[in-house]
């Protein structure tokens, strides 16, 4: 299984979860503040940094007014990986 890090699936859920942040018009201290985490959490989440589980998935959306059954259909819609450059063999 490939590494979900940094993959399409989650820098599209990155795109996803800063965007919504922004339309609620929180800051992403304002973000943690609500989660009762540390601003610098919020920051790694939506650098790539760090995963978000489900249940903070869940906690963020609550907060951001995020529908996670759209989340969800987006983030299916998106491919799993880049796709890789074909070489092609030297002849």
């Amino acid at each position: 299984m490939p590494k979900t890090l940094r993959s399409p699936r989650q820098v599209r859920l990155i795109e996803l979860l800063v965007e919504q942040r922004n339309r609620a018009g929180l800051s992403q201290g304002q973000l943690a503040n609500r989660l009762e985490r540390y601003q610098s959490v919020v920051s790694s989440i939506e650098s790539g940094g760090r995963r978000v589980d489900v249940v903070e998935l869940l906690d963020i959306a609550e907060i951001i007014g995020l529908d996670l059954h759209r989340l969800i259909d987006d983030l299916l819609a998106t491919p799993k990986t880049s796709a890789s450059p074909t070489i092609e063999p030297l002849s």
